[in-house]
Order: structure tokens, then sequence, then C-alpha cells
């Protein structure tokens, strides 16, 4: 008789390998999210992007260890690339922010300069209606401000542009989102 042992571990090892290799820095235009950078952010900053908001009820995002890359255009303005995570069971309002990582954690600080748009990311796991959403506390930059009205969004990410009337396009879903730039 065979001793089959060695097959039995394949399933077995196979994840934990997996996991071991990591995913190699894509070009920016490879990830779900891209965009622009725009802006002088002086000297060498340290850009880093963060996904910030809150999930409904109550829970706080902010988040930069995202798979992400942030490509310098010899210019004022920098090519970024963002991996969206899926939140399987919470509705949830958020925004990608770039800022200057000035303490070099790999995390967004109060008080490290940050920069935003005008566009929200909804997520839903079904098609629903989300009610009124008003940035937390813990964003000082924004805090109070009102993210979004109570709107109608799909299953998965949805973008909501800020400065556009509620509409049959406004919000959509999108599974890859580009354009998305931020302005310092």
């Amino acid at each position: 008789m065979k001793n089959f042992a060695p097959l039995l571990l394949v399933p077995v090892l196979a994840p934990v390998l997996a996991a071991c290799h990591s995913t190699p820095v894509q070009n920016p235009d490879s990830y779900v999210l891209s965009g622009t950078i725009h802006g002088d952010w002086g000297q060498s900053p340290r850009l880093r992007l963060a996904l910030v908001g809150t999930g409904l009820p109550k829970t706080f995002t902010n988040s930069s260890n995202i798979r992400q890359n942030v490509v310098d255009n010899g210019g004022v303005a920098r090519s970024f690339g963002f991996d969206l995570p899926t939140f399987p069971n919470v509705v949830g309002v958020y925004q990608v922010v770039a800022f200057d990582d000035t303490n070099n954690n790999a995390k967004y600080d109060i008080g490290e300069p940050v920069a935003r748009n005008r566009l929200w990311l909804i997520y839903s796991p079904t098609d629903t209606t989300t009610p009124q959403v008003n940035i937390p506390e813990q964003f000082p930059w924004a805090a109070g401000e009102q993210a979004i009205p109570s709107l109608s969004v799909k299953r998965g990410w949805n973008v909501y542009d800020r400065s556009q009337q509620i509409s049959a396009s406004n919000p959509y879903p999108a599974s890859k989102i580009t354009g998305y730039d931020i302005y310092h």
C-alpha cells in the first residue's frame, strides 16, 4: 500500500505557504482604486494612503495597512493605487486620504498633513438605503460634517460624489474605481 500522508499535507500546507508569499507592488492602475495625489507636500514627504471612516452604527476605521503604491511622477502630481477591503457584514462610509507620514509609523496620526476629496466610498453587504452619516470626532479635520445623506446603494463598493446632486448615477456601484484624485 502506498503512503498517502504527504498528499494529505498539501491542502494543509498550501495556505500556509501562500501566506508566506508577499504580493508584489503593482502599477497604480492595477489596484481596485487609483488616482492622482496633487499638491506641494514639501521636501521628501513620506506619502501614504489610509482608509478612514465609520461602519454603522459606530465602528471607526483608520487603516493604512492596506496594499498600496504611491509613485512620484517627478512633479507635484503622484499616481497611486490602493486595494479596498471587503467588510462582509458592515455598512460603512469611508474615504481614502493621502497623508505625509511624518513619524514614519505607517499610519495616519492626527496632526500629520492630510488631503482628501469630495468622493465618499460606501460599502454595503446588500442593496439597501443608508441612513444619514456625520463624520465622527475621531477625524478632527472634518468632525461633525455631514458625510452622506440617506442614499440608495448596491451590494459592494459605491461611490458618492458630494459635489453633485443625488441621481440615478450618484451614488453608483463600482468594482474598480479610477480617477479618485486627491488635492492638497
